[in-house]
């Protein structure tokens, strides 16, 4: 890895894009630091000292936001509902004809599909950034402060468009990140807010008054991280033969290959969208129970990030949109179609349909363990914590994120540099 970064920085191009990687990702953390207008920064110190903020959903929504939360700050929401969008956008292409007719249509029907992502964004941000007002208001009482001084509607409007302008800029960077950068831009600022906390997360670790867990956590973590690069790096190759052809007049050699079929062909997406939609309902139970509803209290309770109801609701919506967007990205009837056209096949298996349920039976073996795995790694700090009453600072949903991203990133790296060495090697 520390080759790849080094030859990363010898070739001008590539450098670059690096370099404009690392200023947005700086700017994005400026940014978790400038308070929104009308914030009492004074009052936002006595709360975090109250450590208000970072217990249940809001603490693992302050890790998501790179501790912007707690702090008020510009990029409160994070980028959080862009994922929500994104999944409900792809959720609804299942069901409407429309928008599944326009996925199909290509870098023309994708931007169109994008565009609407940006715009339910937007919705999605303005109605969040309201209920966090209301939320971060009725602190004020347990923390004994005036968070919002001179409290009205034009107050409200202010801090509400300031956080919802907050996340649109987001989106932006990310976007920039993506097109200029390296990497995937939405999944880089999350792993910049996660590392962010990395500090905190030792010094957890480190005054943690239990000394077996003391001596014991470094080895689960490096197990854990183990175990994740090894699966996520596992593939089933799937041998392809390709037949001689004839084209105008010339006869192309047969040649062979394989098609590599990952464990987990969706990454940490499903892990991003589980946590997300399961901190829907804690959020508002959070919300509406400060108004002493016993009803939103009791769901507040219920989908406690600690408890198992949490944890089994987010290992299910894991398995649930692991199949999801292995099905959205990779499709076993065009591959079958695309062997058979440029005179593919694999050995022992007939071309077109044999071959379609052939590969759609090894990806449903393969998705399966990958889908397990991933659930079993964001359950396994809940299930410690329950056994060992330590504080585990980063969940598994974290470590998945940070350890999928890099990974992705250093793949894309690696593309970037073997192109380079390629040309190179022509020229």
């Amino acid at each position: 890895m520390i080759s790849t970064i080094l030859g990363a920085f010898r070739v001008g191009e590539i450098r670059n894009k690096v370099l404009f990687t690392a200023a947005i990702l700086a700017l994005y953390r400026l940014g978790t630091h400038i308070p929104a207008p009308g914030i009492s920064a004074s009052a936002v110190k006595q709360i975090q000292n109250s450590n208000l903020g970072n217990n249940g959903i809001l603490g693992l929504l302050n890790l998501f936001s790179g501790g912007a939360l707690t702090r008020i700050a510009l990029f409160a929401l994070g980028i959080m509902p862009y994922i929500t969008a994104s999944i409900i956008l792809q959720l609804l292409q299942v069901v409407v004809p429309s928008l599944e007719k326009l996925s199909k249509e290509g870098e023309v029907g994708q931007a169109r599909i994008t565009q609407y992502t940006r715009y339910l964004t937007v919705g999605l941000a303005f109605a969040q950034s309201i209920g966090y007002v209301f939320l971060f208001k009725t602190l004020e009482t347990s923390a004994g402060v005036t968070l919002i001084p001179n409290f009205n509607l034009a107050k409200v409007l202010l801090i509400v468009i300031s956080l919802t302008a907050g996340t649109v800029l987001l989106m932006w960077m990310g976007e920039l990140i993506t097109q200029r950068g390296i990497g995937n831009g939405i999944s880089l600022l999350i792993f910049a807010s996660i590392v962010a906390r990395v500090p905190h997360g030792v010094q957890s670790w480190w005054n943690n008054p239990d000394q077996v867990f003391k001596v014991i956590m470094p080895f689960i973590a490096i197990g854990v991280v183990a175990a994740i690069v090894f699966v996520q790096e596992g593939q089933r190759r799937i041998p392809i033969q390709y037949a001689k052809r004839v084209i105008g007049r010339r006869m192309t050699q047969g040649s062979q290959t394989y098609l590599p079929l990952r464990v987990n062909m969706a990454g940490v997406i499903p892990v991003i969208f589980a946590a997300s939609m399961m901190a829907i309902p804690p959020t508002l139970g959070q919300l509406l129970g400060q108004n002493r509803n016993n009803f939103a209290t009791s769901v507040q309770n219920f989908f406690n990030p600690q408890g198992w109801h949490y944890v089994l609701g987010e290992s299910v919506l894991i398995i649930l949109f692991t199949y999801f967007y292995t099905a959205v990205t990779f499709n076993p009837v065009d591959q079958a179609d695309n062997l058979k056209k440029y005179g593919g096949f694999i050995p022992g298996v007939r071309p077109g349909r044999p071959t379609a349920e052939f590969l759609d039976r090894i990806l449903a073996r393969l998705t399966f363990p990958g889908a397990l795995f991933l659930a079993a790694i964001a359950a396994l700090p809940t299930i410690l914590i329950d056994q060992t009453s330590a504080n585990f600072f980063f969940g598994g949903t974290s470590i998945l994120i940070v350890i999928g991203v890099a990974l992705d990133t250093m793949k894309q790296l690696e593309a970037q540099l073997m192109m380079r060495n390629y040309e190179g090697f022509l020229k």
